[in-house]
């Protein structure tokens, strides 16, 4: 009878590989805190948007030039990070990033004008650019051939970390002023020490295994004309997924202060409720695109809350919140699945994958939360849910999709 470590093949590149393998969970779980911290860094810009609008005198078109400065500064670096890891692996890498995210919220605590703030966002972004791609590789290395799974454990920590934005600002920041935005580089540097370690795995991975390309292989070849189709829908799908996401992660607070005379940090809890279901939603649909298929978790996932999204702008204080819930759980699930989805696509290229399609989820955040204040400023806040509810009727475009792989056997 042949032994599990007999049966793993010595080619890295083979994928009976990733069936034999054992998921790493400590290295998962790293990776997941350190996005979780690193995420979260994030998500207090978005939380205080209120504290700086009136600390700066700033119109809504201005709150929507910070967020696009810090994700379209990810969006564009994510791409090349990645090809060049590809190439040439940096293990420590991720912990050079995290560095970037410490200056940049350093900055954000003491900028005395708007430029400043900008420049703090885009060190901040940058973080991120450098983080996210190779982030994404070690979750893919760790995952024992359930990419899906290590996907979602991975992107739950940054959703996590991002929920968490809106409560601190409400129990810290907001009570205290901006200058205690300084009180978090307690965060970074964490992460900065965890990365290390993830550092030391990830090189000793690379000497054992050479570069690693882990996955699953798909069930049918495709064509290159059929690659680039795919490929091109799943950027719609982020499109419609993001542009959305944009409109209640900038701008939720504003709208619940406008249409329900609800105080900052009311505002912010629900904000915080809203996010914590984004990572839930998160958790489940990596492995659930593992047992089913990512195709249909990805149909479902954006096609599927669109009901919920419509009915959003015509609902009381109490609705708004379930609503929210519920549109939050159901297209979070999409992300991960359209990573590993892609990843599968276009095999052996995990960090220019992974940086094309983080990058497009910032680019597409900033890009919406610039149209959207532009938007909000000359519309009103309320006309932007109106408009962004038919956003999703986007994601009948995944049946589109080819099935490259059948569901594995549980």
């Amino acid at each position: 009878m042949q032994t599990r470590a007999d049966a793993v093949p010595l080619n890295p590149a083979a994928p009976p590989l990733a069936a034999e393998e054992r998921t790493q969970f400590t290295v998962l779980g790293a990776i997941s805190f350190s996005h979780l911290l690193n995420d979260m860094i994030q998500s207090l810009i978005l939380a205080i948007y209120p504290l700086l609008k009136s600390g700066f005198h700033l119109s809504f078109a201005q709150v929507g030039l910070i967020t696009l400065t810090y994700q379209v500064t990810a969006s564009l670096l994510q791409p090349l990070v990645g090809m060049a890891t590809d190439r040439r692996p940096l293990p420590y890498s991720l912990a050079a990033g995290m560095g970037f995210t410490l200056a940049g919220l350093l900055l954000l605590a003491t900028a005395p004008n708007f430029p400043i703030l900008l420049a703090a966002a885009a060190l901040v972004g940058t973080g991120s650019s450098i983080f996210h791609p190779e982030s994404s590789r070690v979750a893919r290395m760790a995952s024992g051939g359930r990419p899906g799974l290590a996907q979602s454990v991975f992107v739950v920590g940054g959703n996590f970390g991002a929920s968490l934005g809106p409560l601190l600002a409400a129990w810290i920041i907001v009570p205290h002023g901006r200058e205690s935005v300084a009180w978090f580089a307690l965060a970074p540097l964490l992460a900065i020490v965890v990365l290390v370690q993830v550092g030391h795995w990830y090189a000793r991975h690379h000497a054992t295994r050479g570069k690693s390309r882990t996955r699953r292989a798909p069930q049918r070849e495709l064509s290159p004309g059929m690659v680039k189709a795919s490929l091109l829908i799943l950027v719609v799908l982020i499109f419609s997924k993001y542009f959305y996401i944009a409109s209640i992660s900038s701008y939720y607070t504003f709208y619940l202060m406008h249409r329900f005379d609800v105080s900052v940090q009311s505002a912010q809890v629900h904000l915080f409720v809203f996010l914590a279901a984004v990572a839930a939603g998160v958790l489940i649909g990596g492995p659930l695109g593992d047992k089913v298929g990512r195709k249909w978790v990805i149909l479902g996932s954006i096609l599927g809350v669109a009901p919920f999204t419509l009915l959003l702008p015509h609902a009381n204080l109490l609705w708004t919140g379930v609503l929210s819930v519920v549109i939050g759980l159901i297209l979070a699930s999409a992300f991960t699945t359209i990573i590993v989805y892609a990843q599968e696509l276009v095999p052996g290229r995990i960090g220019m994958i992974s940086g094309v399609f983080y990058g497009l989820a910032f680019g597409m955040g900033g890009l919406g939360a610039a149209v959207l204040g532009k938007l909000a400023d000359l519309d009103g806040i309320a006309y932007v849910y109106q408009l962004c509810a038919y956003l999703p009727l986007i994601g009948i475009c995944a049946l589109l999709l080819p099935d490259i792989e059948k569901p594995a056997k549980r």
